[in-house]
């Protein structure tokens, strides 16, 4: 099942169309590289999601100590949908833009994968473990993306990309051995159920690349919300009942409106364009800024503390990801991503 579906996003050469002059490979695909002012704008994108990502797993530890994990998806998708819905409407002259069924199928089949599975997840995964924890944690989805991606034929990687990635890993590895060593057993399995669902993210967004191409990154995030929004909510709606919500103030109002509408739903579409500008190979890496964020935010808002097996695996985590972010192409290597099909 998944060969067949990663099958749907090999490269493949781009079609010319008949009205149009046909151009040399060499000009054509000049022409449709993004400009390098794009790709800074996307880099520094990119960072910014990242940042947001990171500190928004402390938001929510500090939500979570009013505020059941149930509850706030119940919330999150009550409000993120409407928000999709009526950006897709704006964007298309407040008509609905109608999907191939093919694409709007696979979309749906992503939405429930991404939203009802993934970040359902990861909410309790920050629930029962810590939010520097939770961080660094997911900071291994780029891992699964560039394995994905290698495997799919997508994307050839540099030696010193390889590099990067096993020295992240042994980094978070090193990072978890305090709570393994300590027997954490509740906390150690909030790690590894967010461990799962970076893969599932990596998953998602080496599948929505080609979607976004042919239909743009508002579409693609319009059709899966909407899709993975109905079970969320039903299953989250009995704890929504028995939720403190005529205890919040404006504090935590501010919070959830955070994590649900500025890290939530404009964070993964800005993902997705940064995304399709950088190539997910390039961009992934980007999400080992989350822990040294996630950390400092953490420990100001929060009070976490931090034991010298979790710095010392936070820093070679990191150390890992500067050099698959920046490590060259080799020389004999001109092509670092081939193009996801577009036709």
């Amino acid at each position: 099942m998944l060969a067949r579906d990663l099958a749907g996003v090999s490269p493949a050469t781009p079609r010319h169309n008949a009205d149009q002059p046909h151009m040399p490979a060499s000009s054509s695909t000049a022409a449709t590289r993004p400009a390098p002012s794009h790709q800074q704008l996307a880099l520094a994108a990119g960072i910014g999601v990242a940042a947001v990502w990171g500190a928004n797993f402390a938001v929510q530890k500090t939500l979570f100590s009013l505020l059941p994990p149930g509850a706030f998806l119940f919330a999150r998708y009550l409000l993120m949908p409407i928000c999709a819905a009526l950006l897709l409407l704006h964007a298309n002259g407040w008509r609905w833009l109608r999907l191939p069924r093919k694409d709007a199928i696979k979309l749906a089949g992503l939405g429930v994968l991404a939203h009802t599975v993934h970040v359902s997840m990861v909410t309790y995964g920050i629930h029962w473990s810590t939010a520097f924890s939770s961080a660094l944690i997911m900071a291994c989805g780029p891992v699964f993306t560039l394995l994905i991606l290698h495997w799919a034929g997508l994307e050839r990687l540099t030696r010193g990309q390889v590099a990067g990635v096993a020295l992240a890993c042994a980094g978070v590895l090193t990072f978890l051995s305090d709570k393994l060593l300590g027997r954490q057993w509740a906390a150690t399995g909030g790690d590894l159920m967010m461990l799962f669902s970076a893969s599932l993210f990596s998953y998602y967004t080496v599948m929505t690349k080609p979607l976004i191409q042919r239909h743009g990154g508002v579409a693609v995030m319009a059709y899966a919300t909407v899709a993975g929004s109905p079970l969320v909510v039903l299953a989250a709606l009995p704890v929504a009942l028995d939720a403190p919500w005529a205890q919040m103030g404006v504090w935590h109002w501010s919070l959830l409106l955070w994590a649900a509408l500025v890290s939530a739903f404009l964070g993964w579409l800005v993902w997705g364009w940064v995304n399709e500008q950088r190539g997910v190979g390039r961009t992934a890496p980007l999400q080992y800024l989350m822990p040294l964020v996630a950390g400092v935010v953490a420990w100001w808002a929060t009070g976490e503390q931090f034991t010298v097996a979790k710095l010392g695996g936070a820093a070679v985590t990191l150390a890992g990801v500067a050099l698959a972010q920046f490590a060259t192409r080799d020389a004999n290597d001109p092509v670092r991503e081939a193009p996801a099909r577009v036709d």
